[in-house]
């Protein structure tokens, strides 16, 4: 059974944003690296600071 194009073109489109947003995550850290601030994520359901 082969996907519909539609199918495919949105797993595309899914793919695309994990790129994106793997790409953001690791700016961020290296900016905050730079700065010497913390990144701050939700961990467990709160919200806490990591250092880079």
């Amino acid at each position: 059974m082969s996907k519909s194009r539609q199918q495919v073109k949105q797993d595309e489109w899914i793919a695309g944003i994990t790129r994106a947003l793997k790409r953001a995550a690791k700016e961020a850290r290296r900016v905050a690296k730079m700065h010497g601030t913390k990144v701050w994520v939700a961990k467990d359901g709160k919200i806490v600071g990591l250092d880079p």
